[in-house]
């Protein structure tokens, strides 16, 4: 009998020190997503973001980040010698961002201001061709507390990739509703 007590005491145990790890708070964010591709031209890409963070202490957390971003160029090709009518064609641009990594967070009255630097991959499809890279980021922003629970985010990432292998670094701004659990 004393062997299941001590059994069912370290179960008891071990549940107790893993319930600890798990995230006592954290926050989902959806939003408009703004960049520029390096295409020829540049590319204007318009699309979302989203992430879930998990904070392990009350100023770090875990983060989970998505977006993906859409756009068209349009390209005109020179007209050879004796030729009056050109083409142009338009092309659609997506770029999507799977990004995880550290946030630092200091909540200041109805502000809190962070910092984040993700890793992760990306895809592009431009022009037809398509590709996979690795993905860094780095950045940060701020969210102002509405209510308990809601809040709105403005934030700026540096996101460097190697599409085609030619090292990029694009800038994202996003701008969406963070709620808060």
């Amino acid at each position: 009998m004393s062997k299941i007590a001590g059994i069912l005491l370290g179960i008891f145990l071990a549940l107790g020190a893993a319930q600890a790890q798990i995230p006592t708070s954290g926050n989902i964010f959806v939003g408009y997503s703004f960049s520029q591709a390096e295409t020829s031209p540049t590319t204007n890409l318009n699309g979302w973001e989203a992430s879930l963070e998990g904070k392990f202490l009350p100023w770090v957390g875990i983060v989970g980040d998505f977006g993906a971003t859409y756009g068209t160029s349009l390209v005109t090709f020179p007209c050879p010698p004796n030729v009056f009518r050109c083409g142009t064609v338009n092309s659609d641009v997506k770029r999507y961002t799977y990004l995880f990594g550290p946030r630092v967070s200091v909540p200041v009255g109805r502000f809190t201001p962070f910092a984040q630097f993700f890793i992760g991959a990306a895809h592009i499809n431009s022009f037809g061709s398509t590709d996979n890279s690795f993905a860094t980021a780095i950045g940060g922003g701020l969210d102002y507390r509405l209510i308990h629970g809601l809040a709105v985010r403005l934030q700026g990432d540096d996101i460097h990739t190697n599409f085609f292998s030619i090292g990029e670094n694009h800038i994202r701004f996003s701008a969406g509703i963070d709620l808060r659990f």
